[in-house]
Parts: structure tokens; sequence; C-alpha cells
């Protein structure tokens, strides 16, 4: 058993079929304990919305629950989406949680997807390649500019009701700064007080899922950064290279970096593929859907990899081929590979499966493999039989 960087999770509040968004929620906050007494860093809550498949909407929500369960465990949004919430009501809402549990609270912040403007030219499509022996995917052939797919993201944007427009995300990121410092005045010279978020003790954070805006803006602020290798795995090596070279010393002296992996292990590799089973279905869906993520299917109910078509085969390829699957030893094997491509500091491990406790063993074995201080013994950890 080695001792490697920390390791966090990124959790979705995965609805399985025949589950209720109550019981992926009631779900979600059980294994929050658990990775408490296993010695994950932190739980960071994803935002997504109308998603029969995803039951996490609203990360402060989360995140307060949370605190309040555990006792040294950092929570937080990966991420808010400033499409949705502004900076200063994000800023309000994980201000509050941070008051009442200081130092534990992450806020978490990127910019929402707009499918792209009409005329809109997409980047030629990267290759497959092995870096050091990281996979390191082509870019899916996933059409944006889809008239079908374009109106989808659009209504769907009518009903979440996310009216702002977008604003220069480095403007908004110094919002959140200057309030954090009882110091901000904003173009016309006016300032602006926010009780629950001066001084807070929380920390911002950037969402980057390629080398845009997101990750060199981070880098110019001197923020910390988490790169998305568990959606975009082909972009993120280029994520984390802009960061850093954009990297100037502001809130931290020294670049620090998050990278995301999917991952699932269990005690035997024939029972983790057997659990991974149902994901291509369920990237599928989120991919090609007309709703968004489906409820996550139990296994041996979808279409085998084999026997699907080369067109499905290839938009899923991406995240099949990084989803790191197998034995404890395995999966810690593919994470050790991520941080030292990457350089990471740190990871941020999510895992979907159809059973929660299945969820929650996954985490409670790569935490042993990994070298994790573990407050609690982890027969406690799941039911008995799970």
């Amino acid at each position: 058993m080695t001792t490697h960087v920390p390791l966090s999770i990124l959790e979705l509040a995965t609805v399985g079929v025949g589950q209720t968004g109550a019981d992926a929620l009631r779900a979600t906050l059980d294994l929050a304990v658990a990775a408490d007494d296993l010695g994950y860093r932190r739980l960071w809550f994803a935002e997504h919305h109308l998603s029969p498949g995803v039951a996490s909407a609203a990360p402060a929500v989360l995140a307060a629950l949370a605190a309040e369960r555990t006792r040294r465990l950092r929570v937080g949004s990966g991420a808010v989406l400033l499409g949705t919430t502004s900076p200063l009501v994000a800023a309000e809402q994980f201000g509050t949680i941070a008051a009442l549990h200081p130092g534990r609270v992450d806020l978490g912040l990127g910019r929402a997807f707009a499918p792209p403007p009409e005329g809109f030219v997409a980047p030629p499509r990267t290759e497959a390649r092995d870096v050091d022996g990281l996979h390191v995917p082509g870019t899916p052939p996933i059409d944006f500019t889809d008239s079908a797919l374009r109106a989808r993201l659009l209504a769907q944007k009518e009903v979440v009701g996310a009216s702002r427009s977008g604003q220069d995300f480095r403007a908004e990121l110094e919002l959140v700064l200057g309030l954090l410092a009882d110091t901000y005045v904003d173009g016309a010279g006016h300032s602006y007080v926010s009780p629950p978020v001066a001084g807070a003790a929380f920390d911002l954070w950037v969402l980057a899922s390629s080398g845009g805006e997101s990750a060199r803006v981070a880098g110019a602020l001197g923020l910390p950064l988490a790169a998305n290798y568990h959606v975009s795995p082909s972009t993120v090596l280029g994520t984390v290279d802009a960061y850093r070279a954009a990297f100037r010393p502001g809130v931290l002296a020294e670049p620090y970096v998050v990278v995301s992996a999917d991952v699932l292990a269990a005690e035997t590799a024939e029972r983790a593929h057997h659990l991974a089973d149902p994901f291509a279905e369920w990237v599928l869906s989120i991919r090609r859907g007309a709703q968004g993520a489906i409820a996550y299917p139990e296994p041996g109910t979808t279409t085998p990899w084999d026997r699907r078509s080369e067109a499905e085969q290839d938009v899923l390829r991406d995240r099949v081929d990084t989803r790191i699957v197998g034995t404890p030893d395995e999966v810690a094997a593919g994470l050790a590979t991520v941080q030292r491509v990457t350089g990471a500091d740190e990871l941020l491990v999510t895992t979907e499966t159809h059973d929660p406790r299945d969820r929650v063993r996954s985490f409670e074995l790569l935490a042993g493999e990994w070298g994790l201080p573990a407050t609690r013994d982890s027969a406690d950890l799941v039911p008995a039989g799970a």
C-alpha cells in the first residue's frame, strides 16, 4: 500500500432505475458520511437540471446538508454554473455555509455550456494517443451545431430559466474575490458589501474542460483549477498546460491542479466490469438523448458493447476507454498514471453504479488501496449483505 496525493469525490446523486430522486439524495448524504470516515479530502456536488438519472441539482443545499453530517470533509460545488446562478448569489450561498463550517467549504464555479452560434466552425478533431502510459482519446464526433441538439439545449435552457447571458468570466471571479476581501467596487464606482461573503472562510475554485478562457483566467488570478479528464479526456493535458502557462501568484503562490477521473472498483475485475456494464448506455443518453441522463440501468439490461453500431461506439469510446474499472490495485494504478502524467496535486474521482451500495463499496476499496487515513472501521460503512 502506497500513500499518494489526496483523493476527493465528485458526486452526481445518480438515480437508478426503480429509484426516486429522494432515494438518490438520501444515498448521497450517506456517502458523505462514508467519505468523511474513509479519509477523502473533499466531496463536491455537480449541478445538473432536468436529467432523470441525476438528482444533484442544488450543490449549495447538498453541501450544507453534507457539512452538517460530517466532521472534517470539505464540501463544495463541482460546479455552480454561472449560466443559472450569478456569482454574487453563489458566493452568498457558500459564504453562508462557511459561516457555520469555516475552512471546510469550496465554491467551484464554471461557465455553463451554450450551443455554439450559427455559423460556428468546430476546430479539427484530434486523434487518440498515449502519453507516457495515459490514454488521451480523440475528440468524440459530437456535432453541437446539429439543429435537433441545439433545439433541445435551447428548450431546456428556457425551462431551467437560465436567462443570464454570458459575462466576462474574469470579471465574475473578481467580483467574488472582491466581496471576500470586502473591497468590491463596480465600474461606476459603487462599493458593495455582502455580510455572508466578506471574510468568509471558503475557497474559490475554477472548473475547466479545455485550455480556453476558464483555464487561462484561473491561472491569471492565481486560483486553484479542477481539470476535467472524466468528461473531456481528450482535452485534459491542454487544460492543465494552459493553466500553468497563465499562472501568476494571486490567491495562491503556486499552481494547484485537481484532475477528475471516472472509476469503479470491486473485489474482482469480473464484478467491476459487470457493474460497469450500463455506463455506455447512460453516457449515450447524455450525448444523444432528448432529456439528458436516463435513470442508471441495472447491469445486464443494456446493449453489450460488441453489439453497438460503429457510430455509437465512436460517440462513446472516449468515455468508455478512459473509465478506470477493475480491482482496487488496478484502479489505483490507473489513477497513479493520471496523476503522474498530468502532474495533478489531487485527484477527484466519480463513480456511477445502479446500486448506491456498490458506489460506497468502490470508494471504500479505493481508499484502502490508496492509503487514505480512515477514521472508522470500514465494516461499518456498507450495510450487511450489500
